[in-house]
């Protein structure tokens, strides 16, 4: 598999499922364990409003290098078609630019950036609350 040459819902799709399980396990490493009060805990991390706004903050940091803003734009600028009428259209394509650079990292097996990325995350939705 050459990652160079997958398209963003490729790279969408394996960076959401990572990022759903880093979230995860950092609420349970928070102590909670009602399942209804975890639900709502990772919900605040892994909805398109929380993508957008760690974009927001990775763009004010300018955090990114080339390739990662070219991988962001890759996940962004594929056409997704969704029928969901809860979500807005600029939120959900940002936040398949930000679930498409997660998978790039993650096959890349780039752990230590991945890391730091996902921790600049957590702080910034912990720090919006």
């Amino acid at each position: 598999m050459n990652i160079e040459l997958l398209n963003g819902a490729n790279l969408a799709f394996i960076g959401d499922a990572y990022y759903e399980l880093y979230i995860r396990k950092y609420c349970l490493n928070k102590g909670i364990t009602n399942q209804k009060e975890l639900h709502k805990e990772c919900v605040k991390f892994v909805s398109a409003h929380a993508h957008a706004l760690i974009y927001e903050k990775i763009s004010e940091n300018n955090i990114l290098n080339d390739m990662e803003k070219n991988i962001f734009k890759r996940g962004r600028n594929h056409h997704f078609k969704s029928n969901r009428k809860n979500i807005n259209p600029i939120e959900y394509a940002i936040s398949s630019g930000f679930e498409s650079l997660i998978g790039y990292l993650y096959l890349k097996e780039d752990f230590s950036r991945l890391d730091d990325l996902l921790k600049f995350a957590i702080e910034v939705i912990e720090n919006n609350e």
